[in-house]
């Protein structure tokens, strides 16, 4: 396994790129099956979901849009509890299917906020997609209808996940290393 240093702390691989590259490719399976006929908005949450967004669209097989919205809830390695908008939804979703695009799941409040704030636009559906999801620190009731990985409750970096905006280049998952 190999160990990288961003800025004070030490990751170690967890998750190689194969794995996924693989887990990827099976939920735009699922999703090329489940949303066929929909032509389905995906709106992927940045800085986080940029990699996983772009390499889930290039396996997609039906119509389909994407579009982008930042929220703002991490300082470092610990969640502020608050969530901004950063950058907003400019799409009109009446009647639309909408998929989130999510790096992450962890206590939900991002995610039960942004549903909620969906729902306020009348789309048809809104259905969350996201890379890890972190069941044992989940606080919210959430339909977590798409995740490729569930994982323990560890910081992670890499493959657009950051660490005070370093690592996301990493093309595997590393995990924080507990301090020696």
């Amino acid at each position: 396994m190999g160990r990288v240093k961003i800025i004070d702390k030490t990751f170690e691989t967890s998750i190689p790129e194969e794995e996924i590259k693989k887990r990827v490719k099976e939920l735009a399976g699922r999703l090329n099956k489940d949303m066929a006929g929909k032509n389905p908005l995906f709106l992927a949450v940045l800085n986080g979901a940029f990699i996983f967004a772009a390499d889930l669209m290039r396996e997609m097989t039906i119509p389909c849009e994407i579009s982008f919205v930042k929220l703002a809830s991490y300082q470092g390695i610990t969640s502020t509890g608050k969530v901004h908008e950063v950058l907003g939804i400019n799409e009109d979703l009446e009647g639309r299917t909408v998929i989130i695009l999510e790096d992450i799941v962890d206590t939900g409040r991002t995610m039960k906020q942004m549903v909620e704030s969906l729902g306020t636009r009348h789309p048809a559906s809104v259905h969350i997609c996201t890379l890890f999801v972190k069941p044992d620190k989940l606080q919210e009731d959430l339909n977590i209808e798409y995740a490729a990985f569930s994982i323990p409750n560890d910081f992670i970096v890499g493959y657009g996940l950051d660490y005070d905006q370093q690592g996301r280049n990493l093309r595997e998952i590393f995990t924080l290393v507990a301090d020696q």
